[in-house]
């Protein structure tokens, strides 16, 4: 059975071409296209559509709106396409945060990619989505833990560093994973599949939230306790031996398994540098990056733990690796930072 898939756009000329580029998918049908959210409630009672993709600058109601109310009322996978995903960072981590699945810019002339390339990204986006579960239904994520998480004692000088991937559905699960941990905690680096224009979004947006210090990485800092080094959506984030420690590392090379920044590079890095004073943790997302990585991080000697399929949004990345023998532990995300802060102090 095809995903039925409804395109809410104030652009005539945007609702064609992604009608047009979803169509081409064989496993899709576009069931209706909608100018505003007033057209497109009235389209969603009719047509009871899969998926919905949702602009987030529209007349009368704006996306964001109608999103906060849909997901109140009539909880379905909405993926964001928009230009406001590109320039508006903060308007898009709102809509993850009210319930979006995903996000993807508007396709454009000056991008750079592809139309084939893009429309191949806004399907793969449309498929997860299908697939995910989402939040309003995952009873292991309904609360979030407390920013007044207990410092542990000799948590700050184990000498253990924690290491992260995620994809989709990661930027709010890394947020209750943080939200988790205490100031004094292990130093954290963290890949999450995002756009460089989000990562410095991203990071101040957790910062204020979580007990932690959270920063986008610039490459070169040194690695200390209490801090989280959130990977820039432009390259690769490693880590490497300085004179006095370890140094956050950027490369802007290829990206692997279709990702810059990816999880595998991370956790790479990690297995050959730290070992068995390494903890690796790998996220919900689509796809397999971080599967491998995270194996050659348990062969190493570290700790690794995976979401459950039960808290994740996509159970893809901790599936593969589930599935390879790369989870140690499997946990819910509710868990999940308890877990890793109870193997460091062990």
């Amino acid at each position: 059975m095809k995903i039925r898939v409804l395109i809410v756009d104030d652009s005539a000329l945007m609702r064609g071409l992604l009608s047009k580029l979803i169509s081409m998918a064989p496993d899709m049908e576009v069931v209706g296209a909608a100018p505003d959210a007033q057209t497109a409630r009235e389209m969603i009672k009719a047509l009871n559509p899969d998926v919905m993709t949702l602009d987030v600058h529209m007349p009368k109601m704006g996306g964001l709106e109608f999103l906060e109310r849909l997901m109140r009322l009539r909880p379905m996978p909405v993926v964001m396409v928009s230009s406001f995903t590109e320039s508006g960072s903060e308007t898009t981590l709102k809509a993850l945060e009210l319930g979006a699945i995903d996000f993807i810019g508007k396709p454009r002339a000056d991008s750079g990619r592809s139309m084939e390339n893009y429309a191949e990204e806004l399907v793969e986006k449309i498929r997860a989505a299908k697939g995910a579960r989402l939040r309003g239904s995952m009873s292991s994520s309904a609360a979030s833990p407390s920013l007044a998480t207990p410092t542990r004692p000799g948590l700050a000088a184990s000498g253990k560093i924690i290491f992260v991937g995620a994809s989709t559905g990661g930027t709010e699960a890394i947020k209750e994973f943080l939200l988790g941990i205490p100031a004094d905690c292990p130093p954290i680096l963290i890949v999450q599949h995002m756009p460089e224009s989000f990562t410095a979004s991203f990071a101040r947006r957790l910062d204020s939230l979580c007990a932690p210090r959270v920063i986008e990485a610039q490459g070169n800092e040194k690695i200390e306790p209490g801090t989280v080094y959130i990977a820039p959506g432009h390259s690769h984030l490693l880590i490497r031996r300085g004179n006095s420690g370890f140094l956050t590392e950027l490369a802007p090379t290829p990206p692997v398994n279709r990702h810059r920044p990816s999880v595998d590079v991370l956790f790479d890095s990690a297995a050959a540098l730290v070992g068995r004073k390494a903890v690796g943790v790998i996220l919900t997302g689509m796809g397999k990056d971080g599967a491998q990585g995270l194996l050659r991080l348990r062969q190493a000697g570290a700790r690794t733990f995976g979401q459950d399929e039960a808290s994740c949004v996509v159970y893809g990345m901790p599936r593969e690796a589930f599935l390879i023998g790369a989870v140690e532990e499997q946990c819910s995300l509710e868990d999940i930072a308890r877990r890793v802060i109870a193997a460091i102090c062990a």
